[in-house]
């Protein structure tokens, strides 16, 4: 089966949804011996060679300072579009609502290749950050909705997820499909943890806290800060490693320096190598996630991989799975909440440690297993699509635009067929550049 999937966010950018799409692009390359095709906007001066399977790369514009470090992909870069339709996909699954579903809409138009999107995020809050709460906001909103629409079918990560997704107006089906994670279960060896954390301030005798992924605020982390200030207020000793970085970084600091907490609280910045990783999670003895914003938390799942149960905020759509007690943690949304148990739980860490077994063995699940779920749906929509019982999506107002980039692409390779020489006779070579780029 040859796969088209779409993404904004792809290495060297790194977060949850680009860990997603590698692991997909592997599985299905390496273990089902798919043909794989990637497309993502371009950021300048990256190697996209060394993938098990091919990246296509097309032109963005810089937008990182309003999206927290994303690039923006242009929809009419028709060259990238043209070589993605040779490919000849049979599904193109998108991976994001907004350039990654036009470009696979495009993609269909041309083909006639089904469309699978996967809603993981919770676009809202993201776009209230960049554009506020305004009529911008309401009119994006409605632009998102309606691409989602379009897809002939939708995956969430959540029954949290698909119910964000309704209470943004989406009226369609969809389907809950579980990410897993690329993490063996089980924990690293003790001589990886020892070589890798050496130089770490981790004694063996106090809990050791740790939270991986993006610093921001809307993750939940002043909860942790408010409550690591409240037990050591209370004299409890214990360690807190953040793994990551982002736009809330500096704050944190700030207020771990304020809180007099310097000497308990390690920022280890990104860290991209797996094995090192895993080694900090098997390090450590429990995992603060106290976001809302999260509708999947593939780091709950890395967690619980390595042996770690997870503090996790009540009907959060990170908590799906969860029973308190037994293989993670709840607590309410405030600060107080998250204290009162740390305090509660680490008189017994043998017991944390024994939740934190129950976790490995009873939520986690193999990016291996998600991807195998996904490739058999896969297979069904590609028989729907041939016998015509895939249901059609209702003409969208964005129709018209999908129908024009077609027709560029056609246009396009159409011009690209002409001989090297008669180009070249009525176009000088500048002229032919600037003519192809446009």
């Amino acid at each position: 089966m040859n796969i088209c999937l779409l993404n904004d966010s792809f290495p060297p950018v790194i977060d949850g949804v680009a860990n997603t799409v590698m692991n997909y692009g592997r599985v299905l390359t390496n273990d089902l011996c798919a043909d794989v095709i990637v497309g993502t906007p371009r950021y300048p001066g990256t190697d996209y060679t060394g993938y098990p399977y091919k990246v296509v790369a097309y032109p963005s514009v810089d937008t990182t300072r309003l999206t927290s470090g994303y690039r923006t992909g242009y929809l009419l870069s028709v060259r990238e579009i043209s070589e993605m339709c040779k490919f000849g996909p049979d599904i193109v699954h998108t991976h994001c609502p907004a350039a990654s579903t036009l470009m696979a809409r495009i993609l269909q138009y041309e083909t006639g290749a089904p469309v699978v999107f996967t809603y993981h995020t919770k676009f809202d809050q993201d776009i209230s950050k960049a554009v506020g709460d305004g009529i911008l906001k309401k009119e994006t909103l409605k632009m998102i909705v309606s691409n989602i629409s379009a897809c002939d079918e939708v995956w969430v990560v959540s029954e949290g997820a698909g119910e964000n997704l309704r209470s943004l107006g989406y009226q369609g089906d969809y389907r809950v499909m579980v990410n897993g994670v690329d993490f063996e279960r089980g924990r690293a060896s003790a001589e990886n943890v020892e070589k890798i954390t050496k130089g770490y301030n981790l004694p063996g005798d106090v809990p050791i806290f740790l939270f991986v992924g993006r610093l921001m605020e809307y993750k939940g982390i002043p909860i942790i800060l408010d409550a690591l200030k409240k037990i050591n207020a209370a004299g409890m000793d214990f360690r807190m490693v953040f793994v990551g970085s982002g736009d809330y970084e500096e704050s944190m600091k700030a207020q771990v320096n304020d809180s007099g907490l310097n000497e308990k609280v390690i920022f280890t910045g990104p860290i991209r190598d797996r094995e090192e990783l895993r080694a900090i999670y098997t390090r450590c003895d429990l995992f603060l996630f106290p976001s809302t914003y999260d509708t999947n938390g593939i780091v709950v799942r890395e967690a619980a991989a390595c042996g770690l149960a997870s503090v996790l905020i009540k009907d959060s759509c990170a908590s799906e799975g969860i029973t308190d007690g037994q293989n993670g943690y709840m607590i309410e949304e405030n600060a107080s909440s998250m204290a009162q148990l740390l305090l509660r739980i680490c008189k017994d860490m043998d017991s944390v440690h024994q939740v934190g077994e129950n976790a490995m063995n009873e939520i986690y699940i193999s990016w291996e297993e998600s991807v195998q779920n996904a490739y058999r749906r896969y297979e069904e929509i590609r028989e729907e699509t041939k016998d015509g019982s895939l249901l059609k999506k209702r003409r969208q107002k964005s129709d018209l635009l999908i129908e024009a980039a077609g027709e560029v692409t056609e246009k396009f390779k159409k011009l690209m067929d002409i001989p090297g020489k008669i180009k070249n006779e009525i176009f000088s070579e500048d002229e032919w550049i600037i003519r192809r780029k446009s």
